[in-house]
């Protein structure tokens, strides 16, 4: 009598929200950059006239106001604000959006391109804050330009079949290496406009009303983020290390696409 045939065990299907390390090390870089909240209130706020970005640190007509960090200051605060955060609220809302979409571009770009685009959007973030408030005094800090760039390169490939905001996604590595649309094929998929849609009313209500947030009242640099989101929407190819979906395999994933063939 034969033996049934065997069959070599699948591999263990990694959850669809399991962190990879890059992701992991850059909200750890978050957390303890933000335990300066411990320091005296002097020096506390001392950090984020230094690291923040302000406006009016770039306003060629007062070359004579001194300001905190000096000329260093007007390069590194590009990117170092974006380590800050006002209160552990402010630093939980972010995170917290970080986890579904950092978590799928991390994965798919690896460590090195994954700090790097999060560097660049966090530099477009700070650019738009700097256009729409050219003499302002007060410091923006907050990593939510760096996550609307990461959502925006989410969405690119994130309702693809088996991505993972669609309903047959698969493990987490294979969700992260679905085949992303153009991005004029991309503006065209309903979902992906639905999206936009909803992230950009929120953004401009936001700004238009002047809706505060946390317990100091600060105000959301809504401009900033829409700066991180162009960013890493339109550079998002130069970062993908995945071949993009031929025209064919679009029209497969599109969610009106039934029996074609």
């Amino acid at each position: 009598m034969e033996s049934p045939p065997e069959f070599p065990p699948e591999p263990p299907r990694e959850p669809i929200l399991t962190l990879p390390g890059a992701l992991t090390a850059y909200i750890v870089v978050l957390a303890v950059i933000h335990l300066r909240v411990l320091l005296p209130p002097d020096l506390e706020y001392w950090t984020i006239e230094v690291f923040g970005f302000i406006p009016r640190r770039y306003d060629p007509t007062l070359l004579a106001t001194p300001f905190p960090g000096g000329s260093g200051a007007k390069v590194w605060s590009f990117l170092t604000y974006s380590l800050l955060h006002a209160n552990i609220s402010h630093l939980g809302f972010n995170v917290l959006w970080l986890l579904p979409f950092g978590s799928a571009v991390a994965r798919r770009f690896g460590a090195i391109r994954f700090f790097i685009f999060m560097a660049v959007t966090a530099i477009a973030g700070a650019l738009a804050h700097l256009i729409t408030h050219e003499h302002a005094i007060a410091p923006m800090i907050g990593a939510s330009a760096s996550v609307s760039g990461a959502m925006a390169a989410a969405i690119r490939f994130a309702f693809g079949r088996g991505s993972f905001l669609s309903f047959s996604r698969g493990d987490a590595n294979a969700a992260a290496q679905v085949p992303a649309l153009s991005l004029m094929r991309a503006l065209r998929d309903p979902r992906v406009a639905g999206f936009l849609a909803v992230w950009f009313g929120v953004n401009i209500v936001f700004g238009v009303g002047s809706i505060a947030i946390g317990a100091d009242g600060a105000a959301i640099a809504w401009q900033a983020h829409i700066g991180g989101f162009f960013a890493g929407l339109m550079l998002f190819s130069l970062f993908d290390p995945v071949p993009h979906a031929s025209a064919n395999a679009a029209d497969a994933a599109s969610p009106d696409a039934t029996n074609r063939r």
